[in-house]
């Protein structure tokens, strides 16, 4: 395996990393202020978008960081998941960068479901304006009254009447719902019942103002409404789209979820690598500038190895996460499915260890707005729930792993059989 990055790639981490550092990141405190200031509440309607972030992401546009997680130089940039890695650990330096940049969950997914499987109206419809920025998407995936850490248990029904597909049920957990720019949902739920179960589900579009549909409320995470982004709540009630609305087809949603997962998670952890990165950073500074008891803080009470940890936690998390986006460009999803599901236990558990341990060396400021500190710790804890939680990744590499020996399994019992 080779992880060296391109020279594109090299040239693109240098410049997210310069625009960071001249233009996101000494606004970064500002701007988290004013967004409390101004949305810190339940009323999602009267959410307003934050001018300064507005201007940043003109400026990244206009410089050619724009839309760098997709493989494709005529609708992004053309760099690979290995390459793209190391420009999303820069992102993740800040909770704000992402979308800066366009590259901000759940778009980015959404964006990768209509390139690889959205039909060509669908792509005009809504691909190119959230490739432009103008809008924003949700995914609606978990429910509130079923065990959504098993995906087919998911009830919200799209079931197909003429020309129409009808949506019933609710969703909640959507993130980025409340949005002002919010105005397209990609929907999963049940569609053909006595299919076998990861044929039974499928992905439709539905605008967000469809007759129907209804936003109940924003979620607070820890306490934190998260705006102007918002988890919220949405109920469907027989809500109608028309059919090419579909995405591929009737029961595809789960094959259509495997290639939008694989991707989507080495973002998402490339991101916390980035985020444990600039907490680590951090914690020496202030361990280093601090004094207690006649000593920098850093030299007390295990500190100095709490940072020796930190540092082979992260590069631990990188390596796994940089293989599994190698196995993605070179093998494909499905032979790195148990690299996949690695990562998203490990990095978000790395995460939250490093931040813990930041908070720790900062003691009150750790917790507080002024450093982003307890954001990474409620991103690393909800990053542990997001994609499923690490139970199941756990599940799932453990079969994997097993599987490899059942011929060898096979084998034996058969020599056995033919011996008695």
């Amino acid at each position: 395996m080779n992880f060296e990055h391109s020279e594109k790639s090299r040239a693109y981490v240098a410049k997210v990393r310069d625009f960071m550092q001249q233009k996101v990141l000494p606004q970064e405190a500002s701007i988290m202020r004013e967004n409390h200031a101004q949305n810190g509440h339940g009323n999602w309607q009267q959410w307003q978008l934050n001018p300064t972030v507005q201007a940043l992401k003109a400026q990244a546009k206009a410089e050619g960081l724009w839309n760098l997680f997709l493989p494709d130089s005529e609708w992004g940039q053309g760099l690979s998941c290995v390459d793209y890695a190391p420009v999303a650990e820069a992102m993740g330096q800040s909770l704000l960068a992402p979308e800066i940049f366009n590259c901000n969950a759940p778009d980015t997914g959404n964006m990768e479901v209509l390139y690889h499987f959205g039909s060509d109206a669908q792509k005009s419809q809504w691909l190119t304006p959230l490739l432009n920025g103008d809008i924003r998407s949700v995914f609606g995936m978990t429910e509130p009254d079923v065990a959504s850490s098993d995906a087919t248990n998911m009830q919200v029904t799209i079931t197909p009447e003429g020309d129409e597909l009808v949506i019933n049920g609710t969703k909640w957990w959507t993130t980025g719902l409340g949005h002002p720019n919010a105005k397209i949902a990609i929907v999963m739920g049940l569609s053909v019942p006595d299919a076998d179960k990861h044929n039974r589900h499928s992905m439709v579009l539905v605008p967000l103002d469809t007759p129907g549909l209804t936003i109940k409320r924003m979620l607070t995470a820890y306490g934190d409404y998260d705006a102007p982004y918002g988890h919220g709540e949405m109920h469907f009630d027989n809500v109608r789209v028309p059919a090419a609305n579909l995405i591929m087809g009737l029961g595809k949603g789960f094959a259509i979820a495997q290639g939008r997962l694989g991707p989507g998670r080495v973002h998402h952890c490339m991101r916390a690598i980035g985020a444990a990165e600039r907490a680590l950073s951090l914690m020496i500074q202030r361990g280093s500038t601090r004094v207690a008891f006649g000593q920098p803080i850093i030299k007390l009470g295990g500190n100095m190895e709490r940072v020796a940890e930190a540092r082979m936690l992260i590069d631990q998390a990188r390596l796994l996460t940089l293989c599994a986006a190698w196995k993605i460009d070179n093998v494909g999803v499905k032979h790195a499915m148990t690299d996949i599901s690695a990562i998203k236990v490990v990095v978000p558990n790395m995460l939250q260890q490093v931040v813990d341990m930041a908070i720790q060396m900062h003691g009150g400021a750790g917790m507080c707005g002024d450093l982003p500190l307890a954001g990474f710790a409620a991103m690393a804890r909800s990053l542990r729930l997001a994609d499923g939680p690490d139970e199941v990744h756990k599940a799932m590499v453990s079969r994997l792993e097993l599987a490899k020996y059942k011929p060898a399994r096979e084998a034996q019992s058969s020599s056995l059989a033919k011996e008695s």
